[in-house]
């Protein structure tokens, strides 16, 4: 397939149910949808990118234009981290769920074999991709594996990305998993959208390494109760402590977005024409107001009578 021809059909079209939490759209989706998502695409030939978003990517976003430009091109933004369900929360976002990139990556591969979804493996250290292919293959028995690449992290030449966009189109995967890490990973799949021939392009960045066995995951209960990114804290402080403190910067971000729409709320009430005050204050004043003429009428028909 030609470059020019996969450009018209990049972005799938759909209707989004968006939530926006400082600054990004992010997908009202659960991990089951994104799987039906993906499966309507290849049927329908079309194509696009996912981006799992934290509050370091929002961070991110909000310093590099760059970035932002790529998460807003991609074709489903979900949200990634404690700290987003929190600040979704805060904004009584109660549709806007969590979904990790681990937890996706494992959920697709499962469940995609009954939909016969093929899967490339690129990101990583070197060996890490197929490591991750080793491990998953043998967890899902079945799975289809088409490929996998640990690209140097210097910077590739134009030749050297070509050649490789060459092999994965070769492959013909309906998902590309990218783990690159953050903002590169996203970068990445905006730069070759169009010409990657793969229904999708997820950028899951960590979960190479989990699924890998090269880093130890957080434990399941630490998990469900948000703990991951102290755990991950304390297995790697040196790397980590920096893009922890965007977390708290993010929160500061989500309470700016907070009081603001509280701001426009009030406005708002104040403008409505013919309110004064809420409803049974209102009824209120009108019972007092009534009790009163009762009373006068009643003072008056004494004083006439005399």
């Amino acid at each position: 397939m030609h470059a020019v021809e996969m450009l018209e059909n990049l972005t799938p079209t759909r209707d989004r149910n968006t939530v926006r939490i400082a600054g990004v759209d992010f997908d009202a989706i659960d991990a089951e949808s994104v799987l039906e998502s993906i499966c309507s695409w290849r049927d329908a030939g079309q194509r696009g990118y996912i981006s799992l978003v934290n509050p370091h990517s929002v961070m991110l976003c909000e310093r590099d234009q760059e970035m932002q430009a790529a998460v807003q091109g991609s074709t489903l933004i979900l949200p990634d981290g404690i700290g987003i369900s929190l600040g979704a929360a805060l904004l009584s976002c109660d549709q806007c769920g969590r979904l990790s990139g681990p937890e996706l990556m494992l959920h697709i591969c499962d469940q995609g074999r009954h939909y016969g979804l093929t899967h490339y493996f690129y990101g990583g250290e070197e060996g890490v991709a197929e490591k991750l292919a080793e491990n998953l293959s043998r967890r899902y028995f079945g799975l289809k594996v088409v490929g996998c690449y640990s690209p140097p992290f210097r910077a590739m030449s134009d030749e050297e990305d070509a050649a490789e966009v060459a092999r994965i189109n070769a492959k013909r995967p309906a998902i590309l998993w990218v783990g690159l890490g953050a903002p590169k990973q996203e970068k990445w799949m905006a730069s070759h959208a169009g010409r990657i021939a793969a229904t999708t392009m997820i950028g899951v960045g960590a979960a190479f390494d989990f699924h890998s066995g090269n880093r130890p995951w957080c434990p399941a209960p630490l998990r469900s109760a948000g703990l991951e990114w102290a755990y991950r804290l304390a297995c790697e402080p040196r790397r980590l402590w920096r893009r922890n403190i965007d977390s708290f910067l993010f929160l500061g971000l989500v309470a700016s977005q907070f009081l603001a729409t509280l701001g426009r709320q009030r406005t708002n009430q104040r403008k409505l024409p013919g309110i004064r005050m809420p409803l049974p204050a209102a009824r209120a004043k009108s019972n007092r107001l009534t009790v009163m003429k009762v009373r006068r009428s009643t003072g008056s028909a004494i004083m006439n009578s005399r």
